[in-house]
């Protein structure tokens, strides 16, 4: 989207309680920590079910907002913090921190639902709460081609200033079709 580009107005989406959406996402961490004990596999798993939920979000996504083929990797990230966030979490990111290549970036929130009602005794201290966001953002990129590497560096509940997620940009495969038209 252009700079100083209207914004599409977002989609009307059934909505759920944002209380119960925060402790049903806060029972399902602490169930992954008492069946896996070691928080390294517990951080893992979270990513991969963001990973499996973003997937298909991305459809829903695309689906609802008729937002256009992005033009390049800043357009997409724009894209995720002003209307991806703004649809699924009803929040807003600010994409910063870009890399001299174009190709990595930073999603900042301030605030965030998943963590309200929540803070992370000292032994959790190498949980990596959100990690379900950085598995979304991977697996809805992958849908569109693009392969990434999104990782928190930033964390309210280790007493940072705010939430980041670091997104890098590895590789923009072009489209393929799975038929050709001479068949």
């Amino acid at each position: 989207m252009p700079p100083g580009a209207a914004q599409k107005p977002l989609p009307a989406l059934e909505q759920i309680n944002a209380e119960i959406f925060t402790l049903t996402y806060g029972s399902i961490v602490r169930q992954l920590i008492s069946d896996f004990e070691d928080l390294e596999e517990v951080n893992k798993q979270l990513e991969t079910m963001g990973y499996n939920i973003g997937i298909r979000l991305v459809d829903e996504f695309l689906a609802k907002a008729k937002a256009g083929r992005c033009s390049s990797f800043k357009e997409t990230a724009e894209i995720i913090a002003k209307q991806a966030f703004a649809m699924f979490l009803n929040i807003q990111a600010t994409v910063t921190n870009w890399g001299p290549d174009g190709k990595e970036c930073s999603l900042v929130l301030t605030d965030n639902p998943l963590t309200d009602f929540v803070e992370l005794p000292e032994e959790y201290r190498d949980l990596k709460y959100c990690n379900i966001l950085c598995g979304v953002i991977r697996g809805a990129l992958e849908m569109v081609n693009m392969d990434v590497e999104v990782k928190q560096v930033q964390d309210m509940l280790k007493g940072d200033d705010c939430y980041e997620l670091r997104i890098k940009l590895k590789e923009h495969k072009d489209e393929k079709f799975p038929y050709n038209d001479d068949d």
